[in-house]
Formats: structure tokens, C-alpha cells, sequence
């Protein structure tokens, strides 16, 4: 397990009020441990971090980081959804904790009863990546040649049931063609072998921008129905000939269930202002994301949304763990 401590910032709240509403009137009045559901240095690595830091610094009290990487947050989410509801076990999750509940036959919690959804926090458009020696330009070529080729064309995900595998399980639904999921444990080891060739192709957000300036990795298409404003002279995915497609990955903050609501909306409040420092807004920045933060009740029906969404895909693709 890898702990950091972030900063503890000088103010601090004061304690008061009778004790039956202790948890609104005082939180937080000791450390708060910030559950991360996979390794360091991904994108939900430095966005937990960087909230963590904010709400050290805006509450006086030390935010601990706890990378608790394994099968698509799941380890992370039993650790949240046995935790009590008092707000000092908090945790940024990406897709999989929408999809996950299609895809295990069997979790260790209720994938929405158990959880307290508080905050969307950003959403980013992926890019269509392909390695430099694949002969498609374009993302027509890449969709002809993989209905052409006697040999599936590869993409790769950091997991079954991340948003890689299930943008390019969407693609090969929608466009009609064939491509073979090749899972990693996290975004940055697919991502490596995809620089090295190892796979054809990978639907992520590059590391860097670099990647694809430099190229390391060529660009086909953006997921997004819009252009990305990193990104604008690059067609989306709907643009080049896959109507409708559309597939953003997304961060938000959730904690364990029975979160009393005035507990709840005081920590969505402090993500917003989160959203807006310097920290998170060039994380977000470095791979053409939007800051998205926003209300309880606003998570809660996207989640809802996401699931639904994917349900068809994650059925006919097979995406079943036991």
C-alpha cells in the first residue's frame, strides 16, 4: 500500500454544537483517508490527489492517499462501501464503478446502495491511437482494414470494464467490425506497449500531448461528439463515420452510503472550489478535459446513466468476470 500525506493546511474548524450533529458541525476534525482505486500516476491518481490537497488545505486536517489498485476499483470499492458514513473515507472513481455491477457476476457490495455519490469532478475526451506502423492514416482506414485483415486488429485497455475497453468495445459494435481487447493492469502499461508495438491500437488519453506531437503514437480521432480544444483539427469519431459514437472518460467523488445530506453537499461544495485551482485545472488542461464538478443528485442520475448505456455493449461483448 502506498501512502502520501498531503499538506495540512493552517486554518482549522472549530469544534462546537451539541454532539448529535457532530459530523456537520466539526468536519472534519481528523484525517480523512482518500481511497484510490488504481496505481500511482494515472489520471485518477493526480485528480484524487490534487482534491486531497485542496481539502487538506481549505479544512486543517491531513488527506492520506491509499492507492488500492486491483480488478477495476473493486478492491478499492469494498474498502469504501464497508467504511462508515462520516466522510473520512472518500474516494475518486473513473468508469468502472458504474460498470463494474454488469460485469462481475458477484461483487463484495451493492454497487449503488453502498455507495454516496458527491461529486462529478472532470470528463475527457479519448483519442483513437493507433501505433506509427499500422497502415491506416485515418479511422476509415483503420475500420477497412480490420474488416479486411485475416489478422484481428489489437487494442488494448488498462483493465476489463475501463473506459478503454469499453470505448473499443463500442467502436466495434457500432462500426461493425472485429477487434480483440487486450487487457492491461492500468492505462500506462497499454499504453507503453502500445509505443512499443506490442498492440495495434488503443481508444485512451495520451500521458502527454507529446506522444502524439513527437509520434510516438498517431492520432486517428477524437471520442467525443465535439472536438476536443486540444486536439481541433481532429475529427471525431461521429465526423469520420461512426454516427453517434461517443465515448468520454469521467472522474467523480464518491464515499460509503448513509452520508447524512448536509455532510454530503459540505464536501460536494469544497470539490467544486477543488475543480477550480491551479492543481487540477492543469491536470485537466495537459489532456484537453473539461472540469465538470457539480451536485449530489446530479452524479448520482449520471452513474445511472453510464450503467445504462453500457449494458448492451458489456452483454453482447461478453464482459463477464466471475
Amino acid at each position: 500500500m502506498k501512502r502520501a500525506t498531503f499538506l495540512r493546511g493552517a486554518a482549522a474548524l472549530a469544534i462546537g454544537g451539541p454532539a448529535i450533529v457532530r459530523a456537520q458541525s466539526v468536519y472534519p476534525d481528523k484525517q480523512i483517508r482518500m481511497i484510490i482505486p488504481f496505481a500511482p500516476g494515472g489520471t485518477t491518481d493526480l485528480l484524487a490527489r490534487a482534491v486531497g490537497q485542496h481539502f487538506s488545505q481549505a479544512w486543517g486536517q491531513p488527506v492520506v492517499a491509499e492507492n488500492r489498485a486491483g480488478a477495476n476499483g473493486v478492491v478499492a470499492g469494498e474498502i469504501v462501501a464497508k467504511a462508515p458514513g462520516d466522510g473520512y473515507t472518500l474516494s475518486v472513481v473513473a468508469m468502472g464503478h458504474a460498470i463494474n455491477p454488469l460485469i462481475y457476476k458477484k461483487l463484495p457490495y451493492d454497487g449503488t446502495a453502498d455507495f454516496t455519490p458527491i461529486s462529478l469532478i472532470a470528463t475527457f475526451p479519448q483519442l483513437v491511437l493507433v501505433h506509427p506502423a499500422l497502415k491506416a492514416g485515418t479511422l476509415p482506414e483503420l475500420l477497412s482494414l480490420a474488416k479486411g485483415s485475416a489478422q484481428p486488429i489489437t487494442y488494448a485497455s488498462g483493465g476489463n470494464g475501463s473506459s478503454q475497453h469499453l470505448a473499443g468495445a463500442l467502436l466495434a459494435h457500432m462500426a461493425g467490425i472485429t477487434l480483440t481487447h487486450v487487457a492491461y493492469k492500468g492505462g500506462n502499461p497499454a499504453q507503453l506497449d502500445l509505443m512499443a508495438g506490442n498492440v495495434d491500437m488503443m481508444i485512451t488519453q495520451p500521458n502527454s500531448k507529446d506522444l502524439v506531437t513527437t509520434g510516438k503514437m498517431r492520432a486517428l480521432a477524437v471520442s467525443s461528439l465535439q472536438r476536443s480544444s486540444f486536439y481541433p483539427d481532429l475529427p471525431t469519431v461521429d465526423e469520420a463515420g461512426v454516427k453517434g459514437y461517443q465515448s468520454v472518460a469521467w472522474y467523480g467523488l464518491v464515499g460509503p452510503k448513509d452520508m447524512p445530506a448536509e455532510l454530503v453537499k459540505k464536501i460536494a461544495d469544497e470539490a467544486v472550489r477543488a475543480g477550480a485551482t491551479e492543481a487540477a485545472k492543469s491536470i485537466v488542461a495537459q489532456q484537453g478535459g473539461d472540469m465538470v464538478a457539480g451536485t449530489p443528485a446530479a452524479f448520482a442520475e449520471f452513474i445511472l446513466a453510464e450503467r445504462k448505456r453500457y449494458e448492451t455493449i458489456v452483454r453482447d461483448a461478453g464482459m463477464t468476470v466471475e
